[in-house]
């Protein structure tokens, strides 16, 4: 069945509520910045509530109502989908079936294959009803909208034979896990234009469990795939899902270029589901002008890591990723980190801003990580409002992580490392505020520290010299901070006049122990 669009999607309502939610979100940020300790919890709990209201409103404001203005029902047939396409289709239309069991694999595709013939004309869009669809891999196509009503949980198979093998990216080399070709991820789409994946909040469940076990049992031959995988495309948007339980990476943007991802809760295991990133641009791999905002992410790895390439391979492939923003977020990382960039950096990342950050009972807050061999550049990166809530640690650079794809890489092939800087930071049971561990070879430049106050674990307190650690960092202290910066810092008063020089700028004091 065909449904004509006559009627325009509600934009007014939508935007009144993406503005109101960011105005909430700021003014939330703010009273933290500002408030004392003992407001502290209720406003950490105020920022749950706001992630799923963010959704839930965002939603709202696509829903095209009735002329009456009548209740939508949760039934297929009283849902009225957004009409964001000249042309709308059911998956039902096409076969499919969603009772948990039925594969519907071939649906999606002669789904896919009818909109791919409409790009003249708009495209079209696949609505996906309630129920369970259980489905093998599938492609997408330009102009394309894929829309899961509030009900709808896109199932990935879980037998690895359904999932078919594809080439390494060339800017990793081979397979992140293995040597050869990958599995290809659940939702795959490559050489797109103007792609919306989009609904009620409706679900994508990759069903990861059966490939966590396999990984940590070391029975699989290739490299896991990732939930849902852009790659060499660009005018994407991605919004109001939830994404759960990917294999490996949760949604990777590939050398894209105009990119909005929002509205999104992307949930997995925070322990023994390995390498389940919530957000890769590059993994965020190579990714230029991207907007990721108003998501709650926790999951097995990073929450979000911005990545360029590994190595010779992505030296090489030479794509940075650039010109991100990335705000309003609620993450937690059990194993890993809130906000990263690397470690495989090896095409560069540049201009990236990230605000208005929660990073929640997680091993490691921010980090940035590299090594010898990797060459590239991590330059211009601005972090904004950040609060940490029982991390083990806040801010993480580390220039010797050690993992390479072969023995071919160059280890003199010496990344740069300058202009970042952390304004707004609070926190509170942080064990390390900040360890920033350059090296000779590799050297942190141009970093800079203003507003900052970072309570820590109580029994920690009497070790104050030991919770700014520092190695091989050249920068400047605005301010007053807390805890105390390290003695590589310049420090400078609230009106920018000099008030101590850095003692040196290769003074170490790391401690891992801590």
């Amino acid at each position: 069945m065909v449904e004509e669009n006559t009627t325009p999607t509600s934009t007014t309502k939508h935007d009144f509520f993406e503005t109101q939610a960011v105005l909430d979100l700021k003014r939330w940020f703010q009273a933290i910045i500002s408030s004392h300790k003992t407001l502290f919890t209720l406003l950490w709990l105020a920022a749950f509530t706001s992630a799923f209201l963010w959704q839930r409103d965002a939603v709202s404001g696509l829903v095209v109502m009735h002329g009456g203005g009548e209740s939508l029902k949760k039934s297929e047939s009283s849902l009225l989908y957004p009409k964001l396409r000249p042309v709308g289709f059911s998956l039902v239309d096409f076969g499919g079936v969603g009772d948990g069991v039925t594969m519907n694999t071939k649906a999606f595709e002669r789904a896919v294959s009818e909109i791919s013939k409409l790009g003249e004309k708009g495209g079209g869009q696949l609505n996906v009803p309630p129920g369970r669809w259980l489905t093998a891999p599938f492609n997408l196509t330009s102009h394309i909208t894929l829309f899961l009503h509030q009900d709808a949980v896109i199932l990935g198979v879980q037998d690895e034979k359904y999932w078919p093998l594809v080439p390494a990216l060339p800017s990793y080399g081979y397979g992140r896990e293995h040597p050869g070709p990958r599995y290809t991820s659940l939702i795959h789409g490559q050489n797109l234009t103007d792609v919306v994946i989009t609904g009620h909040n409706g679900t994508i469940n990759g069903q990861g469990q059966t490939w966590w076990t396999k990984y940590l049992q070391k029975v699989l031959n290739h490299t896991r795939g990732p939930l849902v995988q852009i790659l060499w495309s660009s005018d994407i948007l991605i919004t109001n899902i939830t994404l759960r339980d990917s294999p490996f990476w949760t949604l990777h943007p590939y050398d894209c270029k105009n990119v909005t991802i929002k509205n999104l809760t992307i949930l997995a295991p925070v322990y023994r589901a390995p390498n389940t990133d919530g957000i890769d641009p590059g993994k965020t791999d190579s990714c230029e002008d991207m907007l990721i905002e108003n998501c709650y992410i926790s999951v097995g790895d990073d929450a979000i890591a911005i990545k360029s390439g590994w190595d010779q391979y992505g030296i090489a492939y030479g794509k940075p990723s650039k010109n991100i923003v990335i705000r309003n977020l609620v993450v937690r990382s059990n194993v890993s980190a809130g906000i990263s960039i690397g470690s495989e950096m090896s095409g560069g990342v540049s201009n990236v801003t990230v605000e208005n950050i929660l990073v929640w009972k997680s091993r490691r807050a921010i980090r940035i990580k590299t090594a010898p061999g990797r060459g590239g550049f991590v330059r211009q990166i601005s972090y904004k409002n950040l609060t940490f809530e029982n991390c083990r640690v806040g801010i993480v650079v580390k220039t010797d992580y050690n993992q390479h794809p072969d023995a071919g890489y160059d280890p003199k092939a010496l990344p740069l490392l300058e202009d970042i800087s952390f304004t707004g930071v609070r926190g509170q049971a942080v064990r390390v505020p900040v360890r920033i561990q350059g090296s000779q070879d590799i050297p942190v430049r141009n970093v800079t520290f203003k507003d900052m106050f970072v309570g820590l674990i109580s029994k920690r307190v009497k070790k104050k010299k030991h919770i700014f650690q520092c190695a091989f960092v050249r920068g400047q202290v605005i301010g007053t901070i807390f805890p105390a910066p390290c003695e590589n810092f310049d420090q400078y008063n609230e009106q920018g006049q000099l008030v101590k020089h850095a003692v040196s700028w290769n003074v170490t004091d790391i401690d891992y122990q801590i």
